[in-house]
């Protein structure tokens, strides 16, 4: 679907022209993811620092970009049936995201009409008001070495108490992935400024 120009600029939002302007690595494949998005009459927000793309005010897609790609991202991808065998499940615990990831301008325009398919998918979805049914998840359990400073320290142990599920899990692999203790305790030693500062162990990886 093509529509008007007239009709893109209405769903435009500045803020997002603000976000591409400022993408060191990827301004012209999240231009194309855009104006996919655009094409498929979504109304363009910008929330969490990225473009969000919603139906009758219901979040269907965002857009982002990383050090190795850019992403399109489903925020109920779970439910999609993924005919072409494209999405993404960026965790091992993610259960509704799932991506569309690119690395060149020329893949988003052959695989246009199927980004189109599954926005449209997604869209029927938000119709017919889909839920996903969240799992609990296993508990964590925190190494003892951990949990001995959490003892000491109750601002460290807030501090990780603040943390997504994901980058608490990222934490207790990284420390007992140590195969010596004195590793254990060098790694552990490492991460208690990163745990405080309130960000993931592999956050300083991304853009």
């Amino acid at each position: 679907m093509v529509i008007e120009e007239k009709a893109k600029q209405k769903l435009m939002n500045p803020k997002v022209d603000e976000f591409i302007d400022k993408q060191r690595n990827w301004q012209p494949e999240l231009s194309a993811l855009r104006e996919i998005a655009l094409s498929c009459m979504l109304n363009e927000e910008y929330k969490w620092g990225a473009p969000c793309y919603t139906y009758n005010g219901n979040n269907v897609l965002g857009l982002n970009g990383f050090k190795n790609h850019c992403s399109l991202w489903f925020f109920k991808g779970a439910l999609l049936n993924d005919t072409y065998k494209i999405l993404i499940k960026p965790g091992e615990d993610t259960q509704a995201n799932r991506q569309l990831r690119y690395t060149s301008f020329d893949k988003i325009l052959e695989d246009s009409d199927k980004i189109r398919e599954y926005i449209f998918e997604a869209i029927e979805v938000e119709k017919a008001n889909l839920k996903i049914e969240k799992r609990k998840p296993a508990e964590l359990i925190i190494p003892v070495e951990l949990q001995t400073l959490f003892d000491a320290s109750e601002d460290l142990k807030n501090a990780f108490e603040q943390l997504t599920p994901g980058r608490k899990k990222e934490y207790v692999i990284h420390i007992e992935n140590a195969k010596q203790e004195k590793t254990k305790l060098s790694r552990i030693e490492k991460i208690i400024p990163m745990i405080l500062k309130g960000i993931g162990l592999n956050d300083h990886y991304k853009c």
